[in-house]
């Protein structure tokens, strides 16, 4: 009888359960694999797919110019050039076999020295890697290595960059290798064409081309431009898929940088620069020349400075630990992130505070005893001074003691908030890296003897840019404008046509009225011409300015001889369009006194900007006109007189058919601006020949005043030294040849 088995059907349910939870944990643990390498690892594995089947060359673009204001090139990117190699197009290149390459590719391989090779045998790495370094000039184990690189992953690399920055003659002997594979594009080197021209302003790039200092750091983003790329796709076997066409972005160059630098001003001022620093032996010098109503900077440079087509040499002159400290300081732009105690300059913006608070005015009298004490602080004139000072003439004379008192006048509150509202204490916001906002005591901190520095230019701290950008509000009117060396930014599109990008819009605050600061510009002027800045007077011109000679602080206490000397000037007084700062730092020559270090080349500077703005070659510019004193033509033939005026910038109507001058008016001696016209008379009453009206000679030398009066027929005395300070015939007044004036003269005040 047949044996019957029974199935256990409660054990196989339990069998296929456990085989199916198997089958489930399984899959769940390669669902789980699959999606972690999907979604953790998703990008690495793609990007390792990508780079073993794309071949991808990246090509920089052209760096944008920076210009000065009229378009003259100041910085440029130099035809350079760099090779990269498409390793995959290499690989695929060597793999070829003898009976696939043209006899005129092989005649061409030759003639460069690549091997030829024979039956179905390719080329290998060290068959073109002679070559290939022997056009580079460069060591073939450089070559080699570049031609073997590897990925991360370890898989062959797509492409490496070989060099940069070679000269065309270098990259042609590359092309004519004809090695498919070999990329020679055009490359980014920066040149700067006049060498330390506005060094500290262009700054420099690194290698790569990216900007590290100054305007090449502050608009990089713009100089950039947008990097080209060559993409190739390849097979298993490194060679081109027949059905793809290679991908290729060209590089977009970067947009130009227009400066508001004017570059003849800027040239002025680094000669004059470069004499003061030279002729003062001083530690350094910085001059800053502005546009007080637009803010912009038309000049600026610090000597001693540095070329940045070779920028790390000459570093050993200056100060610091080691190499790179010393490269710091040398690159650094003083005018921007240094800060100093202002001394006496200062006292321009005290004077403001003081007329704007009505606490003072042109008849305001002080008591100037040579010294006083506050505080618990004895503070002194540099020398002494008239016991009795108006305002006007405590700022002319620079009397310490004048503002001592002005100072306690104001109060500490509102002379904070005048230091605040002129922008003091924070940074001006010119567009140039590291600007230092200097150190200025919170009203609740200031002692009574810190209002007495304070007020004459010690204990707060300033930068030059933050300095004049208040200055600039004394000279335009009441408005404090953000200082700035960015014009605009432009590129030209497929037309050539310029496109403007990018435009400086200065930020703008009033912080004094028109008629206050017109009021402190007289003073400013009376400074010129009687007190210490009498060496910057220039005949025709009203200028403005102020000296200030400041005790230089190293390691928080004021350093034994050391000084900073510094004068602020703007021209025409009535008008400014011009404003300079000069900084001498350490002059070690003998004197130290801005008067004797910073002012005479104050008037080199001057001179230089007026001729220059006058003349045709600034058309697109404001001119500075001058006034000229009326000179004596009567008597004279009418061709010889206007001949006379003509020479002096004048014109003139002759009146009558007569021979001989009889009569003109205005009379000689009358001080008018450049082209006005006089009229002169040839017939009629000549009785007036005799009158002559008493010019200003206030600020001339002795010979200068002395030519000129007795051009005029007036007779002149002299009492004492230097430069005229008073005369006791006041200007404008009609006087009759011969009449005897008396003037006299000072040495400059030390300031």
């Amino acid at each position: 009888m047949k044996k019957i088995r029974y199935i256990n059907k409660g054990k196989m349910r339990q069998r296929s359960l456990y085989i199916a939870l198997s089958l489930t944990i399984v899959f769940a643990l390669l669902l789980i694999r699959l999606s972690y390498i999907m979604v953790v690892n998703g990008a690495d594995y793609s990007g390792r797919a990508e780079e073993q089947w794309t071949s991808e060359v990246k090509m920089d673009a052209q760096r944008g110019r920076i210009l000065d204001r009229s378009g003259n090139e100041l910085v440029v990117s130099a035809n350079v050039y760099r090779v990269d190699f498409d390793l995959n197009s290499m690989r695929s290149y060597l793999k070829r076999q003898l009976t696939s390459i043209p006899n005129k590719e092989l005649d061409h391989m030759k003639s460069v020295g690549i091997p030829v090779p024979t039956g179905n045998a390719g080329l290998n790495y060290n068959d073109i890697a002679p070559v290939i370094a022997k056009a580079l000039n460069m060591d073939e184990s450089e070559i080699k290595a570049d031609l073997e690189k590897k990925l991360p992953s370890g898989a062959d690399a797509g492409s490496v960059t070989v060099v940069r920055k070679i000269e065309k003659s270098v990259a042609d002997k590359v092309k004519e290798l004809n090695i498919n594979g070999i990329i020679v594009s055009q490359d980014t080197k920066r040149y700067y064409p006049n060498n330390n021209f506005l060094s500290h302003v262009l700054g420099i790039t690194d290698p790569d081309g990216k900007g590290l200092t100054g305007v090449e750091f502050q608009y990089n983003s713009y100089l950039t431009g947008i990097p080209g790329m060559k993409i190739a796709e390849f097979d298993k076997n490194n060679t081109d898929l027949p059905y793809t066409v290679p991908d290729y972005t060209a590089p977009i160059k970067g947009k130009d940088v227009t400066l508001t630098i004017d570059e003849n001003i800027q040239s002025f001022a680094e000669k004059i620069a470069k004499q003061c620093y030279d002729e003062n032996k001083a530690k350094a010098v910085s001059i800053l020349v502005m546009d007080p109503k637009t803010g912009e900077v038309l000049g600026m440079v610090n000597k001693p400075d540095f070329d940045p087509n070779n920028p790390y040499s000459g570093a050993d002159k200056f100060d610091g630990a080691n190499i790179n400290d010393k490269v710091q300081q040398m690159w650094r732009n003083r005018l921007v992130n240094d800060t100093f105690e202002p001394g006496s300059i200062f006292k321009v913006i005290t004077t403001i505070s003081g007329l704007e608070n009505n606490v003072a005015n042109k008849d305001t009298q002080f008591v100037d005893n040579g010294s006083i004490s506050v505080g618990g602080i004895t503070v002194r004139n540099a020398e002494q001074l008239n016991r009795f000072q108006n305002l006007p003439e405590i700022l002319k004379n620079s009397s310490n003691v004048g503002y001592v008192k002005l100072g306690q006048m104001i109060g500490k509150e509102k002379l904070c908030e005048s230091i605040d509202k002129f922008g003091f204490g924070k940074v001006s916001g010119i567009d140039l890296p590291g600007e230092a906002s200097g150190i200025v005591k919170k009203v609740d901190q200031v002692s009574e003897a810190d209002l007495a520095t304070i007020s004459f230019g010690q204990t707060n701290t300033v930068n030059s840019v933050q300095y004049m950008a208040a200055f600039n509000a004394i000279a335009n009117g009441g408005t404090l404008i953000q200082p700035h060396v960015m014009k605009e930014v432009t590129h030209n599109d497929e037309n050539n046509v310029k496109i403007v990008d990018d435009t400086f819009k200065p930020k703008s605050s009033t912080v004094a009225s028109p008629e206050k600061t017109a009021e402190l510009r007289t003073y400013l002027e009376g400074v010129v011409k009687g007190g210490s800045a009498t060496a910057t007077f220039i005949d025709g011109y009203h200028i403005g300015g102020k000296t200030g000679t400041a005790q230089k602080v190293i390691g928080r206490k004021y350093g034994e001889g050391k000084y900073i000397s510094s004068f602020v000037g703007m021209a025409p007084v009535d008008d400014p369009k011009i404003t300079i700062m000069i900084t001498v730092d350490e002059p070690s020559n003998g004197a130290y006194y801005a008067a004797q270090v910073a002012v005479p080349y104050a008037k080199l500077l001057f001179t230089d900007v007026f001729n220059y703005l006058n003349s045709k070659d600034s058309d697109d510019k404001e001119k500075i006109s001058k006034d000229v004193v009326i000179p004596e033509v009567r008597n004279m033939k009418p061709q010889d007189a206007k001949e006379v005026l003509k020479n002096i910038g004048l014109d003139c109507l002759i009146d009558g058919d007569g021979e001989t001058i009889v009569n003109m008016t205005p009379y000689p001696g009358n001080s008018v601006r450049e082209g006005s016209k006089i009229t002169l008379y040839t017939s009629g009453d000549a009785t007036y020949n005799n009158n002559v009206v008493m010019p200003n000679v206030r600020g001339y030398s002795k010979e200068d005043a002395d030519t000129l009066l007795k051009k005029l027929g007036i007779t002149v005395t002299f009492d004492g030294n230097g430069t005229v300070s008073t005369q006791d015939i006041s200007e404008g007044e009609i006087i009759t040849k011969g009449t005897t004036v008396k003037l006299t003269l000072s040495v400059d005040y030390k300031d």
